[in-house]
């Protein structure tokens, strides 16, 4: 079969590229410079951008963030890491790992009542380099955890000319913690609605290597009823040279992550009762227990000062078991790939230049089984579904960056992408089916330093994000329409995008004492087959053109030891053409005109505000204020759901560096208050909802006021 045939090439690939050479050259090894027109020093550490140049060289969007960022956070998920990068959303749909990330109106759709229980669309996660992101473009959360993360990278620009399928954005996670001398430490915290939380971390240089490992064990009871969960994890990796020129990098994740899911309400339940869970999702017993690990290696190699190979391969069994709509269902799956870069210096006439080509292969397979769901929600006897369902994305990209001067530098790229999918149903009356879609995405970036801490830039891309796995898998409506094993009406969201943007890192006052530093751009993308949630997520539906205009501004001015973090953005996002017919059931040739309409999902506006501190009476001490808030935004094609904004305050005081105790070990402790004046609010929202007895069923309320208290004690 084609996708096996494919993924035991790249195997063979990589597995050459990982081999130790026969024999070391003596070139001296290229290192980073200011301009880029040297190959990077050897580091296996990822990086989101898959180019030699620095972020303020680079022409896209970037942002990176370190560990004070998420200060005294309860470690869920990435929303305390990312609330203050403009352009990005990051709803928590129940107070736990279930998450919903939207960057620039990509993810947007994964909000229907099937589409996103524990997983997001349309954006890309990486940690250390390996794909959370599954080939059908679906990203689950279960492996990511902020207390075993050392530092974040987030691109806002359209990444699809490097990353492919699902790379409207691309959020990349580093995990090594660097370290000239061996620690230890053990951390807990406790906090509201059960919040119960243990963390080890080991670590220790490995002669000019270094390896470390994380263990986190969190519970919580949730702050609505049906909504508590428990989540083991374990990430270790180790960074070492290999030979003279080469360096090697191997990273283990596992975990079992058990969440309850209390579903969506009324808007007056969610108003009067927010506690509550949805009477259905509750008598079902609906929940996920995802069980998977990952073993991956990459291994870097110089050729030279002009030649660098560097090879990625992973493999990511999985065992998921999950209640939902009224049926046990069970997947077993294997998620396998790698990929392979080749990176070479040159000179084009007064140019200096780095040209890449890179390959890319995931693969993944499995069962599924359903069962029907007996009425405390466990599995019954009558086996309903019997599937194998797969899914492989192959891509090739070829990019140029080009340096003229200190000051010009010009990227040139492209992408072909290939996304498979098949489903074969072993039942007697089981329906079987495959598709495929095949892309070439261009991309032309210009970058200009004015100085050598400001830039500005200018970028034209293409986008593609092929349909999730159960968005082609369309549920049945009871004879109400034909039956598909692959919904025949969807194509892959084609995208274009032009942006300009200007990055600064500047010091004021005669003695800097005032350090200014900020992003921004404007940005235009036009959308073809924007893919839409129908009846709650059942299937989904191709909504012809749409135009996302925005912009965005973040950035942070310090003095002394007071400084002002901010963010904010505008989205003008609307529907240009979208006509559809299946909300009229029995009534021939009805249509909707939605044309012209707010694309569901996404608020005009967001901001974030905040005023962090460092008292000198504590050294390392950092208390933040904070201000969270995003204008109203609709929750059906109509534009008739209207979901309300909201603003909320945080408070977070911890030490950045711990107190010494002697002898090596050190204390330190973190308090974090969310949602201080306890507002009612809702948290996020059911795409195009069901709707009973009149009333859509799309609310889910946000986080009540809550306090996290940790402590920690380590060693060196």
């Amino acid at each position: 079969m084609r996708p096996i045939g494919r993924t035991m090439g790249l195997v063979v690939a990589v597995a050459l590229v990982l081999a130790p050479p026969g024999s070391a050259q003596q070139d001296t090894v290229a290192t980073r410079d200011s301009a880029a027109v040297l190959l990077p020093t050897l580091d296996v550490t990822a990086t989101a951008t898959r180019s030699t140049r620095r972020p303020l060289e680079q022409p896209l969007a970037i942002t990176a963030i370190k560990p004070a960022a998420w200060l005294a956070a309860p470690g869920h998920s990435l929303e305390a890491a990312l609330q203050f990068v403009p352009g990005v959303i990051v709803q928590s749909r129940a107070g736990g790992t279930d998450i919903r990330i939207t960057i620039r109106g990509f993810g947007a759709r994964g909000a229907g009542d099937r589409s996103n229980a524990g997983t997001s669309r349309g954006v890309r996660i990486l940690t250390d380099g390996f794909p959370e992101t599954e080939p059908d473009g679906r990203t689950a959360f279960d492996l990511v955890d902020l207390a075993a993360t050392t530092g974040i990278e987030v691109i806002r620009s359209n990444a699809s000319a490097v990353w492919g399928n699902a790379a409207g954005g691309v959020v990349s996670i580093s995990t090594l913690r660097a370290t000239s001398e061996a620690y230890a430490g053990a951390e807990t915290a406790v906090g509201s609605f059960g919040l119960r939380r243990l963390v080890g971390q080991l670590g220790a240089p490995l002669g000019s290597g270094i390896g470390g490992m994380t263990f986190t064990r969190t519970l919580t009871d949730g702050y609505r009823a049906h909504s508590g969960g428990e989540r083991t994890l374990l990430t270790a990796g180790i960074n070492t040279p290999l030979g003279d020129r080469g360096r090697l990098g191997v990273f283990a994740n596992g975990t079992s992550n058990y969440f309850e899911i209390p579903g969506p309400l009324t808007r007056a339940q969610a108003e009067q009762t927010p506690e509550i869970a949805n009477a259905t999702y509750q008598a079902r017993y609906e929940r996920r227990w995802n069980r998977l690990g990952r073993l991956g290696a990459v291994y870097e190699h110089h050729a030279g000062e002009r030649h660098e190979v560097r090879g990625t391969i992973y493999v990511q069994p999985k065992f998921l078991v999950r209640s939902e709509r009224g049926t046990y269902r069970e997947f077993t799956r294997y998620h396998v790939g790698g990929s392979v870069i080749y990176r070479y210096r040159h000179s084009l006439g007064s140019a200096s230049g780095i040209l890449s080509a890179g390959i890319d292969e995931a693969y993944q397979d499995g069962a599924i089984l359903f069962y029907s769901l007996t009425e405390d929600g466990e599995r019954g006897e009558v086996l309903r579904s019997n599937k194998r369902e797969g899914a492989n994305n192959f891509g090739f990209f070829l990019q140029e960056e080009l340096s003229f001067g200190q000051q010009w530098g010009v990227v040139l790229g492209a992408r072909y992408e290939d996304i498979a999918y098949y489903v074969t149903d072993y039942l007697p009356d089981g329906v079987s089916g495959s598709k495929s879609f095949r892309r070439v995405t261009p991309k032309l970036g210009i970058n200009y330093r004015l100085t050598p801490t400001h830039s500005l830039y200018l970028s034209f891309g293409g986008g593609v994000e092929a349909p999730a796995g159960n968005e082609t898998d369309p549920a049945g409506t009871f004879g109400q329409d034909s039956i598909y094993a692959i919904n025949p009406v969807l194509e892959p969201i084609v995208s274009t995008t032009l942006e300009v943007g200007t990055k600064q890192i500047v010091a004021l006052g005669a003695g800097a004492e005032t350090v200014v530093s900020y992003d921004g751009a404007v940005y235009y993308t036009a959308v073809k087959n924007e893919i839409v949630p129908y009846r709650g997520g059942r299937f989904y539906l191709t909504a012809g053109k749409a135009g996302r205009a925005g912009a965005e501004l973040g950035g942070r001015a310090q003095r002394g030891r007071v400084a002002l973090l901010a963010s904010g953005s505008y989205a003008h996002y609307r529907y240009l053409d979208y006509v559809v017919d299946s909300v009229h059931y029995g009534v021939e040739g009805a249509s909707a005109d939605y044309s012209g309409s707010r694309v569901v999902g996404i608020p005009d506006w967001t901001l974030s505000l905040g005023l962090e501190y460092l008292p000198p009476a504590v050294t390392g001490l950092r208390a933040r204020a904070s201000y969270t808030a995003m204008t109203s935004y609709f929750a059906d094609d109509a534009n008739a759901v209207v979901v309300p904004g909201y603003g909320v305050v945080g408070l977070h005081i911890g030490l950045d560096t711990p107190v010494s105790l002697g002898g090596g070990l050190g204390i330190r402790g973190a308090l974090g208050i969310e949602n201080i004046f306890n507002k009612r609010y809702i948290g996020s929202a059911y795409l195009n909802p069901d709707v009973v007895a009149g009333e859509p069923v799309a609310f889910e309320p946000g986080m009540p006021r809550s306090v996290t208290v940790s402590v920690r004690l380590g060693w060196h």
